[in-house]
């Protein structure tokens, strides 16, 4: 499970800063010529959910990986700026929060045969 939810917190860090940037270009075209809001009706949601589900799987992740507290409030905080997901995501992987330890994942039960 471990492996699954540090999968999905890189992948939900990176849906979030591209829901960003889809948003960020919705608000230029609706407040642009000419006005159109079917940007922001759609991608405002979308990218609700995936702020939503990103804060989820730093709670998890954090709570898995044995964050510090310090370390889970950044990765929070890094869902407000726009693209900073990304930036922690990196920072995380460099140093070791998003691996799983080869003595944590179990091994495979062996079957004699013959």
């Amino acid at each position: 499970m471990r492996r699954t939810a540090m999968k999905l917190f890189v992948v939900a860090a990176i849906a979030e800063a591209i829901s960003w940037l889809a948003l960020l270009i919705s608000m230029v075209v609706k407040y642009g010529p000419p006005e159109n809001e079917i940007g922001v009706k759609i991608f405002g949601p979308i990218h609700g959910a995936l702020f939503v589900f990103y804060g989820v799987l730093v709670l998890l992740v954090s709570r898995l990986g044995r964050w510090s507290l310090p370390v889970t409030a950044v990765a929070l905080l890094a869902s407000i700026p726009p693209f900073t997901t990304l930036l922690f995501e990196r920072w995380a992987r460099r140093r070791g929060l998003l691996t799983v330890p080869e003595s944590a994942t179990p091994e495979p039960d062996r079957i004699a045969v013959g």
